[in-house]
Order: structure tokens, then C-alpha cells, then sequence
């Protein structure tokens, strides 16, 4: 199976109606953007930019795709043989992987012809959609755990392929480490996990569970102690792995008085270097909530996989200019109601002073002339249909977590605040 078919019909049909009126081939620029952040966001991340590129360069229809759309008449024979020599040639520039953005920043360009082009829409809105909405999530998470390290470990609330780019996405944010094994052999994401509630039930004591676990992963390891009886699975911990044991881990209760009380009882025991990790149904706030508690790191699930209740980044693909009849290029926007769009090619810019950036500025029309204030945001990713390779695979997944922390440290310390409020700088328009 291919990845052709995992797009809208429309896609397509706009391309067999564009054949027919010969304006298939007329050059074209598209760009996504978000036109809001979700309500009370101050920031976005910008994530999935290599998931993507390799997705397009990979992007063909098969025999078995082209057999379907034939059977199913879904465009003419002339449009389904330009599919079965389809390639994206064109180029794409755009934020790098990890970059902060916010309402109208122009995250993707993509150059080419109108077929070659719109054709990516819906894979290309899939992908950073999700991927942006959860590393946008995960980076509010990050900085309310105030450096204490956090896991991922949603998988079992998405789907299967969604938990491995829920993982990535939460890595590049700034997560520490995932429990999706594919995500690790995939994308070079650190994974971790040791046992459930399960692994004790099956012993006939939770200190036999202990034992077997801890004569499998060493003293080092991180023992669940909520199953039953939380001081006595503390005491018990102990008195198994000795005061070298790891962690202990807290998945239920009261969790600041949970944890205050368990830190004291370690502490008396001689385990004071065990650290202690929760992971019960944790969100930014809750996180926020524990920051006075004596919490080591955080496991999340839910909270992360779904963007904290915002599942989609509300990006949109559209087009922005096109050649005419006489080839210049000219600008077009979308004016609906409350979804117009600013026409022309985009040159965005991150206005600093003083190291603290200060707003969002999009040329419009000519790039502006370089200054030290302003940093240019848009990089080749694509071109003529080769991704560069510096985003691709474990490697590119690294830099845009290295990306997203320098991008974040130049944010004004309003961006960091969970209460509501506006995005943390403007955007500002300037035609040229």
C-alpha cells in the first residue's frame, strides 16, 4: 500500500478539471498557515517537517491505486496517466522543524506547478496539523515541568500510527524519553518503561513482583508501588532493592500529598537518592500544580497524544499566487468571512531585541534587505523534489529538538504563562 490514497477526492478532481482546461501546468505557490491558535495559546511548535518530506518524495500511485481510481471512476484515463508518472519536482521552503510560530506564519511554501501542488494538500495538512498540535501541547508541558524531565507514554490512546508521530512530536517539544518502541527504531527517540499494575497481579505477593523485577532490571529499576497500599509497597520497595532502588512510581491519588508523603517515608528508609515519577492522567496544569511538590519526572499519555484537548492546529493549504496568461506572477487570496487569507509570496522574519523576540514580521512581495534585528524564518526543505537531508530520519528529529530550544529561548516570559491570553507577539504585515 502506498500513500497515494490517503488524500481527499477533490485533490484529484481539481486536477482532471485543471487538465481539461489546460492549467495544470501553470506555476504556483501554496502555503500553510494557521489563521488562530487554539483558544488561550500564546505559541505554536512547528512539527512533522520531516515525517513530510519523506512522505513527498515517496509520494506514487501504484498499479493497485490507479486500478481503484479507474474502477471507481474518479478521474478520466489522461489524468490517470499523468498520476502514474507522478513526482514532485518542485520546491519547498519553510520554518525549520521545532520553530516557534504563531497566527499566519507562513510554516510551509511549497513551489510548483497547480497539479504537482494542490495534490499535497491533504497529506501535507495531516501531517503537521497533528504533529504541531501535539508538540505545541508538549512544549507548554515541558516548561511547566520547569526542568524535570518528562516521558511520553499516550500510545494506547490514538491510533497506532498516530502514537509513533505523537512520540516524535513530543520529543522534538522537548520530551525526554516515549514508551513507543517504533518511535525509538524509527526516529531515534529514546524509549523506556518498565512494568504495570499487571506485572504485580500476577505474582502472589507484590513483594514476589518486586523481586522478579528488580532480578530482571537491577536496583536501578522504577517499581509501580500504587497497586494496593502505597506505604507499605514503599517499605516494601526498600527492603527488596535496598536504598540504591531507582524510583518508585505513583500512578493514582492525591498526588501533591501522594508524593510529599512518600519523599519523607524515603527519605527515612535511607532511599534518598530514589526519585520519584508520576504519570496519572497528567496535563500542563497538573504539572504546573506539582511544581512545589518533590516530583523527579512525569509520565503523561492522554493529555499529550490528544495536543491537551486541541487535536488539530487548525492549519490550512491555499494559494497564494500563480502565474497568469502573460506569465507574471500575481497575487490571490481567499476573502470569506472570518477565513481571508493574505495573497503573495511571503518572506517572514523574527524581530529581536535584546535577544527577546518582539514580533512576527511577513513581507510581502520582495524579501527585505538583511538586518542583524530581524532573523530570517523560511529554509529550503525541498528541492526540485529532493529533501534536503539534514531534516530527514533520527538525525533531523535531533535537530529539531535542538531547534525548538533556542527557538523557545527567545520567547518574552508572557509566552510561558498557562492562563489565558494572546499570542505572545504580534504579527505584522509589510508589503514591499
Amino acid at each position: 500500500m502506498t500513500s497515494a490514497l490517503l488524500t481527499d477526492r477533490y485533490e484529484l478532481t481539481m486536477i482532471d478539471a485543471a487538465m481539461r482546461s489546460g492549467l495544470h501546468d501553470r506555476e504556483c505557490v501554496f502555503e500553510v498557515f494557521a489563521r488562530r491558535l487554539p483558544e488561550g495559546r500564546r505559541y505554536g511548535i512547528v512539527a512533522g517537517t520531516g515525517r513530510l518530506l519523506d512522505l513527498i518524495r515517496d509520494f506514487r500511485f501504484d498499479d493497485g491505486d490507479l486500478d481503484w481510481l479507474r474502477d471507481h471512476a474518479v478521474v478520466t484515463p489522461t489524468t490517470l496517466d499523468w498520476l502514474a508518472d507522478y513526482r514532485f519536482t518542485g520546491s519547498i521552503s519553510g520554518y525549520r522543524e521545532g520553530e516557534v510560530y504563531f497566527p499566519n506564519s507562513p510554516i510551509l511554501v511549497v513551489d510548483g506547478t497547480f497539479a504537482e501542488a494542490v495534490i499535497l494538500e491533504t497529506l501535507a495538512l495531516s501531517v503537521l496539523n497533528y504533529d504541531s498540535a501535539i508538540a505545541s501541547a508538549a512544549a507548554r508541558m515541558v516548561s511547566a515541568a520547569d526542568g524535570r524531565p518528562i516521558a511520553e507514554m499516550g500510545s494506547r490512546r490514538t491510533g497506532e500510527r498516530s502514537a509513533v508521530a505523537a512520540a516524535r512530536a513530543a520529543f522534538v517539544a522537548g520530551f525526554g524519553a516515549t514508551s513507543n518502541l517504533e518511535a525509538g527504531r524509527q526516529w531515534g527517540v529514546p524509549t523506556m518503561g518498565t512494568a504495570a499494575h499487571a506485572f504485580t497481579l500476577l505474582h502472589d505477593s507484590e513483594e514476589e513482583a518486586f523481586r522478579s523485577q528488580v532480578e530482571a532490571l537491577g536496583s536501578g529499576t522504577t517499581l509501580l508501588v500504587d497497586t494496593f497500599d502505597v506505604p507499605k509497597a514503599v517499605e516494601t520497595a526498600v527492603r527488596v532493592a535496598g536504598t540504591g532502588l531507582g524510583a518508585v512510581r505513583i500512578d493514582s491519588g492525591d498526588l501533591p500529598a501522594q508524593v510529599a508523603a512518600v519523599r519523607r517515608q524515603l527519605d527515612s528508609l535511607g532511599a534518598v537518592n530514589t526519585k520519584i515519577t508520576v504519570t496519572n492522567d497528567l496535563d500542563e496544569y497538573t504539572i504546573a500544580a506539582l511544581r512545589a511538590a518533590p516530583v523527579d519526572s512525569y509520565g503523561v499519555g492522554t493529555s499529550v497524544v490528544t495536543g491537551s484537548g486541541h487535536p488539530a492546529a487548525s492549519m490550512v493549504y491555499k494559494l497564494v499566487s500563480r502565474r497568469d496568461a502573460a506569465g507574471e506572477w500575481v497575487a490571490v487570496a481567499k476573502k470569506s468571512a472570518a477565513k481571508a487569507s493574505v495573497g503573495g509570496r511571503k518572506h517572514p522574519v523574527r524581530t529581536i531585541e535584546d535577544g527577546v523576540a518582539v514580533a512576527e514580521t511577513i513581507y510581502v512581495g520582495e524579501p527585505p534587505a538583511p538586518n542583524a534585528d530581524e532573523r530570517p524564518l523560511l529554509v529550503p526543505l525541498m528541492v526540485d523534489g529532493e529533501p534536503v537531508a539534514d531534516y530527514l530520519g533520527a538525525h533531523g528529529t535531533g535537530v529539531a529538538r535542538t531547534h525548538r530550544a533556542a527557538a523557545i529561548a527567545e520567547l518574552p516570559d508572557q509566552a510561558f504563562r498557562l492562563a489565558r491570553g494572546e499570542p505572545a507577539i504580534p504579527t505584522v504585515y509589510v508589503t514591499n
